[in-house]
């Protein structure tokens, strides 16, 4: 069996950035993504809690490399200042390249 290397995009977010965060993915021609609605501990406190709005979510995307860095940047520079999230990029191996 053969595996391909291909990228795996992480992004924390309340749930208020997560339109944002989705229709920045669809602008870069990305239709498949993975959400959870998460909750945790950090900078900003106890998250996850109460209200609707209150409550974070992880929004998981497994793209090629060439897409990656205007899609971090876009989301860096356009949602950092105003909304929690915590971003980061893992690599990881798959066997059906064609799905992303």
């Amino acid at each position: 069996m053969k595996l391909y290397n291909v990228k795996l995009l992480t992004i924390t977010c309340e749930i208020l950035a997560q339109k944002n965060i989705i229709e920045i993915l669809k602008n870069h021609e990305i239709t498949g993504y993975t959400t959870y609605e998460v909750d945790g501990n950090g900078a900003r406190g106890l998250r996850g809690q109460g209200f609707k709005n209150e409550k974070n979510v992880k929004v998981e995307v497994i793209m090629r490399e060439e897409k990656l860095s205007d899609i971090v940047e876009e989301i860096s520079r356009t949602l950092f200042a105003n909304f929690a999230i915590v971003l980061y990029v893992s690599d990881i191996d798959v066997v059906r390249t064609e799905k992303f």
